[in-house]
């Protein structure tokens, strides 16, 4: 709900990438660093993927380093998706697929 009223004030979108914490986006390349170009979002393609996030990073061995090796650079893969097809289509497919997976 909170996000909701970022949305409202323009600070965040509804669809966009999520915001990361700064010890990542301190490790991103320049090329990763696109994703902090466009407002940040409450739902996205790495979003719906990583709806189990918590449940990976639960059983891993080392929680931190399956985050930096394997799923941050899906997230920022699928950003990167969004970034480079951003147009209506894909805000409202994304919408779409959201509360797909909520229902779910």
């Amino acid at each position: 709900l909170p996000q909701l009223l970022n949305v409202v004030r323009g600070e965040m979108s509804l669809v966009g990438p999520r915001p990361e914490v700064r010890k990542y986006v301190d490790m991103y390349t320049v090329e990763q660093r696109k994703v902090l170009a466009v407002a940040p979002g409450i739902t996205d393609y790495a979003s719906i993927e990583y709806a189990d996030e918590n449940t990976i990073l639960g059983q891993a061995r080392d929680p931190d380093r399956a985050y930096v090796e394997q799923i941050m650079p899906d997230k920022i893969r699928y950003n990167m998706k969004y970034i480079d097809n951003r147009c209506l289509k894909e805000y409202f497919k994304i919408i779409f697929l959201t509360l797909m997976k909520i229902v779910k």
